[in-house]
């Protein structure tokens, strides 16, 4: 027996009664296999998808955890297949509580995080990104030309 997470993404124009009868079928098909059991469902609700989806730019989305021998797995894929309604599905190993949503109270790192913006201590990470003409100049500056790194290994 082992834990799983499931996130399902649904077609935005569902209801919620129609949503909650799809996972009701779904995890029925979950409960096939002795000793299995859905432990968490939440519903993150409508989000706009980072790309279309067979022309839609939102979906629905409900996160699931649940304990289940890895044979009932043929069957649940085949079902979730077969449902058109369904734009994607992702089935990973769990590895703790439901995650929330990013914009359900996790606090977002900055851009600088995000990116690796510049701190000003490159030198105490031991990071020297700058770029440093043969000359001396710095790239910054108006002498600096595009073309003059070449390979000195021709």
């Amino acid at each position: 027996m082992r834990d799983y997470e499931i996130v399902y993404i649904f077609q935005s124009s569902l209801t919620s009664e129609e949503i909650e009868g799809r996972l009701q079928g779904y995890h029925q098909k979950i409960l096939a296999g002795p000793g299995s059991e859905v432990t968490a469902v939440e519903h993150w609700g409508k989000r706009q998808l980072a790309y279309p989806i067979d022309r839609n730019d939102n979906g629905y989305y409900v996160v699931a955890q649940f304990k289940a021998e890895p044979a009932v797995f043929p069957e649940f894929e085949r079902v979730l297949k077969l449902d058109e309604a369904l734009l994607r599905h992702l089935v990973v190993l769990s590895e703790g509580e439901l995650p929330s949503p990013p914009s359900l109270g996790v606090e977002e790192p900055s851009a600088e995080e995000s990116y690796g913006g510049d701190t000003g201590d490159d030198e105490a990470r031991g990071d020297d990104s700058r770029l440093e003409k043969s000359d001396g100049a710095e790239p910054d500056s108006d002498e600096f030309e595009i073309g003059e790194y070449e390979e000195e290994e021709a």
